[in-house]
């Protein structure tokens, strides 16, 4: 299994507009990704592609999740949604 820590970089955290933003990408990768804020159980990981997973999330601006994900392409996958999570969408 793949495993990428991210740092939310949203100044408004990952709510709204960065997570449907992030949830699109998460889809697009046709492999199932999951998130959790770092020190969490690996079973509290929730679907990545999900904005209402992303928003009970709660996941604040400078604060680090997790990225899991497994099967063909996921590493690559993972590369690219550690770039989508850590950049501000919202200074766009």
């Amino acid at each position: 299994m793949a495993e990428r820590t991210a740092t939310i970089g949203s100044r408004v955290g990952l709510h709204a507009r960065p997570a449907a933003i992030f949830a699109e990408a998460a889809g697009n990768t046709g492999i199932e990704v999951t998130i959790a804020k770092e020190g969490e159980p690996l079973e509290d990981a929730m679907d990545a592609s999900s904005i209402l997973s992303l928003m009970s999330l709660g996941a604040e601006y400078g604060e680090k999740v997790i990225l899991r994900a497994d099967g063909p392409g996921a590493e690559e996958a993972l590369d690219q949604l550690v770039t989508v999570l850590e950049t501000d969408h919202d200074a766009q």
